[in-house]
């Protein structure tokens, strides 16, 4: 897949003035990255990951993040690491190309922005598929189907 299809930037939650994580996804996955306290080690950080749910906290404290995703996924394919002070939680969707409004329930992006991540998600599809061409230049006009949904949907790898 050509580079310029994926994920472009990170978008941010912020709460307060504070980033709380910044999220990216792809046609298969959903990205999360939470950055972290100075001070802190490692050990002490613990990620949960459920279909629905995720659960972030530092041991011995209440959840940092306790929320419902925006879809389901996939929990024996999904992870989470700790690099460079960061947090990166990598979620396989349960279903594949479908657009998620943001990465948890209630923290969605406007109308514009959910609009213009399913047409580069649409992109990204139709270069998974036809590997022989290049979709990075192309533009969809008019409302965009869901990338899911699309000709019957997608098929899994």
């Amino acid at each position: 897949m050509s580079d310029r299809l994926a994920p472009d930037k990170r978008f941010k939650f912020v709460h307060n003035g504070h980033t709380v994580y910044e999220w990216d996804q792809t046609v298969d996955e959903m990205e999360i990255f939470v950055p972290l306290p100075e001070g802190v080690p490692a050990k002490l950080f613990t990620c949960q990951i459920a279909q629905r749910h995720i659960t972030v906290s530092i041991k011995g404290n209440p959840p940092y993040l306790d929320h419902d995703l925006a879809g389901p996924v996939k929990v024996d394919d999904s992870f989470w690491t700790i690099e460079d002070s960061e947090l990166h939680i990598s979620l396989q969707k349960a279903e594949r190309g479908k657009t998620w409004p943001g990465a948890l329930q209630g923290h969605a992006l406007d109308a514009f922005s959910s609009d213009q991540e399913a047409r580069r998600l649409m992109l990204e599809r139709f270069q998974l598929e036809n590997p022989g061409f290049d979709f990075s230049g192309a533009e969809l006009t008019g409302s965009c189907p869901d990338p899911a949904a699309f000709l019957g949907g997608m098929q899994r790898q």
